[in-house]
């Protein structure tokens, strides 16, 4: 086994369970954000104005990849971009704070022909798409991983929330039809970011949980929603497909063995050995706490990275990672990865 692979070689094969020299480190962007501070200061180049600006945002995924950190890139930095496109109002945060949603463009399910179709021409959207070129132009064989906003949350981030889940369970037509219309511009939105030049694709639904919406209606408007996504672009995604989902995953274990994708990816609340016990179909991606890459010394994160390096074919923060969060932090994950590859090569020659 050469112990040589590119960034792009080695997640590719890992996302098709095939052997590599060791386990990639990433973290795809979009809800799960790789972004920090740090770099922002190494680059010179900051949020908010990288959210809007397609050479901000691709200069600032090879300054985390150069010097060290995730071994990929990811856009964008925050999961708004698709639901801004589609009318709603989004404050765009500070350098320290992410983008979000201040201002619901509908307020049923039943009125969603009010929404905007994605333009990829326009606003932000473009944004993303023409910083996936620049950085597939820069040809450095680091995997470029498209995001979405899973259906669920994307559909939530349109109208309030509470009423939303409500929703699903009093207007389960009209709710559908919604999350029919959802579906297609995420699928636009996809192929466009494929179609630029991304290789894998990645699908965070933080608001489609298990604990939130329950077995039955996660089987019912989230699984299906997802699949078809995954359906739609797994030609154009190359290198392969990813979808996360946030919070306790015990309640939908037999639901994520149902997900198209190729690997799945969870929070830290839920435990790795659980997941892979009861996920059998799927690479198994995640799951360093984000509040431990935040908040605690590297001791602890190193244990914490090792621990879950027994477990996942793919290491990854769980969730998107605090933008105050230390570099050093990131690259201590991302060393435990290069280290277990010494080890096992020791091991192999011992």
């Amino acid at each position: 086994m050469s112990s040589d692979m590119t960034p792009k070689e080695r997640l590719y094969k890992s996302l098709k369970k095939e052997t590599v020299d060791r386990k990639p480190c990433i973290c795809p962007g979009g809800m799960m954000n790789m972004m920090v501070e740090d770099v922002m200061d190494m680059k010179g180049i900051f949020w908010p104005e990288a959210h809007s600006d397609a050479k901000m945002m691709a200069e600032l995924n090879i300054g985390m990849y150069e010097n060290g950190g995730f071994e990929n890139f990811g856009v964008p930095f925050c999961m708004t971009v698709e639901a801004e496109s589609m009318g709603a109002g989004v404050f765009m945060g500070t350098k320290v704070t992410e983008p979000r949603v201040v201002k619901y463009p509908i307020n049923s399910v039943t009125e969603y022909k009010k929404l905007s179709d994605i333009d990829v021409t326009k606003g932000r959207a473009k944004v993303v798409i023409d910083a996936i070129e620049i950085l597939k132009e820069k040809n450095m064989d680091v995997p470029i991983i498209a995001n979405l906003t899973g259906p669920v949350s994307l559909a939530s981030s349109l109208m309030e929330p509470v009423t939303y889940y409500k929703e699903l369970r009093k207007k389960k037509q009209e709710s559908h039809e919604y999350m029919e219309f959802i579906t297609r511009n995420l699928i636009n939105f996809g192929k466009a970011q494929l179609e630029a030049g991304a290789d894998i694709l990645t699908i965070s639904d933080p608001s489609g949980t298990g604990e939130i919406l329950g077995a039955a209606t996660f089987s019912e408007f989230a699984v299906p929603y997802l699949n078809k996504i995954i359906d739609e672009l797994k030609n154009y995604a190359e290198g392969g497909t990813i979808i996360h989902i946030c919070g306790k995953l015990k309640s939908i274990y037999a639901e994520l063995n149902d997900l198209h994708s190729d690997a799945v990816s969870f929070d830290s609340i839920t435990n790795a050995r659980q997941v892979c016990e009861n996920v059998k179909n799927k690479v198994i991606m995640g799951n360093v706490s984000t509040y431990a890459l935040e908040y605690s010394d590297e001791d602890n994160i190193r244990k914490i990275a090792n621990n879950c390096l027994r477990e996942v074919d793919i290491l990854s923060p769980a969730c998107g990672i605090g933008v105050r969060s230390k570099f050093s932090h990131i690259k201590t994950i991302v060393d435990c990865t290069k280290e277990e590859q010494k080890s096992n090569v020791i091991k192999a020659n011992f």
